[in-house]
């Protein structure tokens, strides 16, 4: 490995860590400005990640790839779709951290790989592998123990998984650059966002000029938290392959998971760790299959390159 490869790989590791760092903690910044309604504060989210995004996309010369994109209505079309699974996990995860369910949201997360395994299974064709179904089958057996103990699934925890892993399957078929896609999804979800705001919003800081400049600074700052991991991902993707970047991808649910339990005292019951164990063996299994399915592919396309 070149000195220049290496300082590329070491490059794509940070961003790695700095982007899935930044979405564990992002339940401080909700947990910030708890007193406000979560569907305002998706208000501001939608907003100002539209806004910034737009600057993004203008100062990194994207400006040509946005306009050939909105030359093409049947992308368009997809790209409203998926904009639609997208607010509602973004709604649903800012009302899950400001309800005292930040451990729901971090089950949702841990259990999202396998979701999307599940889905690539279903609607990619994919065959899993025996420890892959074993995993999945762990999976499920931890959702179950909370539908018997408790008498009721983990709806929120589901409901994440479900429309983050929808979403990135939809986004996988279409190949659309990140930014001026996440761009577009955002802008198509700007005018409800706009409209809600300004017609069915009616709490006390709604109107910005009679909040104080520290709020409304806060507020804005939802742009940055919602795109600035989103723009470490990107350069982690480009320097690091699919399988070395999977495995960063339990850090933030991992913060969430001790942010919820150690800082903001939820309540952890012998159910929901039951089922927080059985999704850890899945990952940790899922994993090293991963781990080993990804030498096995490496080697083989060695010795064919022989």
């Amino acid at each position: 490995m070149t000195s220049s490869t290496t300082s590329e790989h070491r490059a794509g590791i940070i961003s790695a860590l700095s982007a899935y760092f930044l979405w564990g903690l992002a339940p401080i910044y909700f947990k910030m400005i708890d007193q406000i309604n979560s569907s305002e504060i998706m208000v501001h989210r939608v907003v100002w990640s539209t806004l910034l995004l737009l600057v993004i996309v203008v100062l990194s010369k994207k400006s040509s790839t946005l306009v050939s994109l909105l030359k093409q209505p049947k992308l368009i079309l997809h790209l409203t779709v998926s904009a639609s699974f997208l607010a509602v996990n973004w709604f649903m995860f800012i009302w899950a951290v400001n309800n005292d369910h930040l451990l729901d949201a971090s089950l949702g997360y841990y259990i999202n790989p396998l979701f999307s395994v599940a889905l690539g299974v279903v609607f990619l064709g994919e065959r899993l592998r025996k420890k892959q179904l074993i995993a999945v089958a762990l999976a499920v057996t931890g959702v179950l123990i909370q539908l018997i103990v408790i008498g009721s699934l983990p709806l929120i925890s589901l409901a994440l998984a479900g429309t983050f892993g929808i979403y990135g399957l939809l986004r996988k078929k279409m190949h659309v650059d990140s930014f001026v896609g996440l761009l577009v999804e955002s802008a198509m979800m700007l005018p409800l966002a706009l409209i809600y705001w300004q017609f069915f919003v009616a709490s006390p800081t709604s109107n910005m000029f009679n909040n104080p400049t520290s709020l409304n600074t806060t507020l804005m700052f939802a742009g940055i938290v919602t795109t600035a991991p989103l723009l470490f991902f990107t350069s982690a993707a480009k320097r690091l392959t699919l399988s070395a970047l999977g495995f960063f991808q339990y850090i933030g649910p991992s913060i969430m998971f001790l942010l919820a339990t150690f800082h903001y005292n939820e309540p952890l019951h012998m159910a929901k760790l039951l089922t927080f164990a059985f999704i850890w063996m899945a990952l940790v299994l899922f994993s090293f299959d991963s781990i080993k399915a990804y030498k096995e592919k490496k080697m083989l396309a060695a010795r064919n390159s022989d």
